[in-house]
């Protein structure tokens, strides 16, 4: 049972990072200007940090139970995949995206702060991705 959340939260954690993918191109498409896209961008970006931690940390909780020594072999592989996550989302919530915010009010690098945000998004939704690849995998051959 409990490896059946953590894949249905790594599956959460990787769909949503997969959707920005899509959704923010989209933004900048459709919506009137590039300040305003930019805007509801960052918005999303926010919310994806706070589901991004939610996931992580409900996976940590399921990941700390252990009664349970087959889960203990699988875990170890996908639990480096998740902190690294988890600290990638934390670094360009609370790292990158306040100097995004400020090199565009002030005109700093944008285009630095903005590409390290797009390689640090890139690399927690890899994160995911092989945490689900990890958890799914462990499971399939579980039984």
């Amino acid at each position: 049972m409990r490896a059946r959340f953590s894949i249905m939260l790594a599956a959460l954690w990787w769909g949503s990072l997969t959707g920005l993918f899509v959704m923010v191109p989209l933004l900048f498409l459709y919506l009137g200007s590039p300040a305003v896209a930019g805007a509801m961008a960052a918005r999303l970006f926010t919310a994806q940090t706070w589901l991004s931690t939610a996931c992580i940390m409900f996976m940590l909780l399921v990941f700390n139970k252990k009664d349970d020594p087959a889960q203990t072999s699988w875990v170890g592989g996908a639990m480096k995949f998740v902190v690294a996550g988890l600290l990638l989302a934390l670094l360009v919530e609370f790292g990158v995206a306040p100097h995004i915010v400020s090199a565009r009010a002030g005109g700093g690098n944008l285009k630095f702060w903005h590409g390290l945000g797009s390689v640090m998004l890139l690399g927690q939704w890899l994160c995911a991705g092989f945490t689900l690849w990890r958890l799914t995998r462990q499971t399939d051959h579980a039984g």
